[in-house]
């Protein structure tokens, strides 16, 4: 299997939403986002797929090292030779990537949070630092898009965060910040033994809105100009909103469950922003 064959694959067997925001560019650019998206898929799967940390660190670190060697023109996966051919072009750094590995090590040194100020750390490197570079790819032009996208980042990543909190609890880990757990007054041991009440929605609403709020922000400080570039980023937004709007409906039961939007209605919503403009 060739490079390109491969991060193709990797993108579509995850079964993400980005995916579906990805359809619509031109062919370069698709190639691309399709390669670094391969590339945050590979080094977020250690984390999640390899049950010793001792492993998964040396793993981390052999990918610290490939990054360095691609950026050096020695590139021997088949992900950072499909991502490298695209990176001048783009303006893709290996500081980037770096920051992408750095967040995932996180995940095995750190399994909870303090206060949000901790969490934002993370969400600023493994999806801050993302969207940056998505949006170099989608087409920026304007500085100013650097924030919307590192904004949108961070709330697409809260998205998640809300969405899997019952996965990742199973994980061990519990990305919610204990301030905000005291706040509300739910226990860690209620979240691991799936126990909803009261309590946990009011938690879970306040992260909500947080999450909203940085999707407004994000879209206020999206530049006219760059607007139509960024279609694919609003087309996640919309996506991840729709989503996090369907986890309210059904009053955040993530405990025991990933709640999801079919494929079709991501499809659906991803053309309708490329045909209309709408989210």
């Amino acid at each position: 299997m060739n490079p390109v064959q491969y991060v193709q694959d990797k993108a579509a067997a995850s079964g993400s939403s980005f995916y579906y925001a990805f359809l619509f560019l031109p062919r370069e650019r698709r190639a691309a986002i399709t390669a670094f998206y391969a590339f945050c898929r590979e080094v977020d799967d250690v984390v999640d797929e390899v049950s010793d940390p001792g492993v998964a660190a040396t793993k981390l670190a052999w990918w610290r090292n490939e990054v360095h060697q691609a950026f050096a023109g020695k590139p021997t996966h088949p992900v950072m030779q499909a991502l490298m051919p695209h990176a001048a072009a783009y303006g893709i750094e290996e500081r980037h990537l770096q920051a992408v590995i750095e967040g995932c090590q996180m995940d095995l040194e750190q399994t909870r949070y303090l206060d949000f100020a901790g969490l934002q750390r993370y969400c600023h490197l493994v999806a801050g630092i993302v969207g940056e570079v998505a949006a170099r790819i989608f087409g920026q032009q304007d500085e100013r898009t650097t924030e919307y996208a590192h904004t949108l980042g961070q709330a697409l990543q809260l998205t998640n965060i809300i969405r899997d909190v019952g996965e990742d609890a199973l994980r061990g880990r519990i990305y919610l910040p204990i301030s905000e757990l005291q706040q509300f007054d739910v226990k860690a041991h209620e979240i691991n033994k799936r126990e909803y009440s009261e309590r946990f929605s009011a938690l879970m609403r306040f992260q909500a809105e947080r999450a909203h709020g940085l999707y407004d922000k994000a879209l206020a400080l999206l530049p006219a100009t760059d607007r139509r570039a960024q279609k694919p980023g609003l087309m996640m937004a919309s996506i991840y909103r729709t989503l996090l709007r369907e986890i309210e409906a059904e009053n955040f039961q993530v405990l025991h469950q990933r709640i999801s939007l079919p494929p079709m209605r991501k499809l659906w919503l991803a053309w309708k922003l490329q045909a209309l403009g709408r989210m």
